[in-house]
């Protein structure tokens, strides 16, 4: 399984076929280049850019997003296949296998209501890494190889970042999330999460792959 990291909370995943998830406005619309399989987190458009989404299935007739019923509604006139994801779902798309996990987005404030969002453990038999999208739950029972963290977000608060790199206990972890960081302050983050974390970790320039 190769994984490259685009731009903010995009990864491409390439094994037996090619998955993409969260591919957002801020992401690389080459991340969707000869894509098998889209999973997205939830509806916000810095997780799912819908012309691209589009223009992606549009070249890849049948193409599948799979994700819960609240973003598929954003693909009304979508020309691909929509599937619909809930948390405890496990289902395998592109020669992996899926694990759909928590609920609801991390609160922004208690004046903005809260909207789902789906987490997704990736397993290709061998190896597994886990996107949260937009929180920090913790995949129940599951061991995880490679954590992607959320780096960076008006929802996000580093001393959780940290715990919640403690409490996942992967193997190693790579920085999500971080289109909004300029490069000093994304050196101050990297700096905490890396020393505290208790886990390798490493920030990845857009278009890096790791296996």
């Amino acid at each position: 399984m190769r994984i490259t990291k685009y731009s903010h909370s995009c990864l491409r995943v390439e094994g037996d076929g090619v998955l993409v998830i969260d591919p957002g406005v801020f992401s690389e619309r080459s991340a969707l280049d000869g894509v098998d399989a889209i999973l997205v987190t939830h509806e916000h458009p810095d997780h799912i850019a819908v012309a691209a989404v589009v223009e992606a299935a549009q070249q890849r007739p049948g193409l599948p997003v799979y994700a819960h019923p609240d973003v598929l509604a954003l693909l009304a006139d979508f020309p691909g296949e929509t599937v619909a994801v809930e948390p405890g779902r496990r289902f395998s798309v592109a020669g992996l296998n899926i694990a759909a996990f928590g609920g609801q987005h991390a609160v922004i404030h208690p004046d903005i209501p809260r909207i789902t969002n789906v987490a997704y453990l990736v397993d290709d038999g061998s190896t597994n890494f886990y996107h949260p999208g937009d929180s920090y739950v913790a995949p129940e029972g599951a061991s995880v190889e490679t954590l992607f963290v959320p780096l960076h977000a008006p929802w996000a608060k580093v001393s959780e970042t940290i715990d919640f790199v403690r409490q996942v206990k992967p193997g190693r972890v790579f920085a999500l999330h971080d289109a909004l960081l300029k490069e000093n302050g994304a050196g101050f983050y990297d700096n905490l999460v890396g020393n505290l974390g208790g886990a390798d970790y490493t920030r990845l320039a857009p278009g890096t792959a790791v296996a």
